[in-house]
């Protein structure tokens, strides 16, 4: 399989990105501020893989899903260049009236060890990325770790948890 994505300089440092299925996306540095940066359109990208796992999941789980939110931190070495991610935060937001917890848990694990393609590349690394829930659900809240994927995970070990630490709390 094979994906592709055309960058076209606008001027100075934006580029305009299409995307092999058409989407454009306005790509900038910090001292233009046009558009998005590299680095958060990466990060962007992991989210994005794991949400669209994660909803699919739980609809499957015909969980009825009334808001969900997906918040991503990275953190970035300082030197040397490049500025490496090394730490990323992944909290998944979900709320509905009855939501199974573990149904969660479970989507996020998944998506986590077995399906991201984002989440497999970046683990592959030097980032070690922590995957989290908060749900909310008939008036209770519950928040946790699911696995931290990462530093240095093999790819091809896809749902070998022996690359990754799940938590159990």
């Amino acid at each position: 399989m094979i994906k592709q994505v055309t960058l076209r300089n606008l001027g100075g440092s934006r580029f305009v990105v299409r995307t092999g299925s058409g989407h454009e996306v306005l790509l900038d540095d910090a001292a233009s501020d046009a558009g998005a940066r590299p680095a958060e359109l990466f990060i962007a990208a992991l989210g994005g893989c794991t949400a669209l796992d994660v909803a699919s999941i739980l609809a499957k789980k015909r969980q009825s899903v009334t808001a969900y939110t997906v918040h991503v931190t990275g953190e970035q070495r300082d030197d040397p260049h490049p500025h490496v991610f090394v730490d990323i935060d992944i909290v998944h937001e979900v709320e509905g009236p009855e939501i199974d917890v573990e149904a969660v848990r479970r989507a996020i694990e998944l998506s986590a060890t077995r399906y991201c393609q984002a989440t497999a590349m970046l683990s592959a690394g030097v980032a070690a990325i922590h995957h989290r829930y908060l749900v909310r659900s008939g008036g209770e809240e519950h928040a946790g770790e699911v696995v931290v994927t990462g530093p240095h995970r093999d790819p091809d070990a896809a749902g070998d948890t022996a690359n990754a630490s799940v938590a159990t709390a």
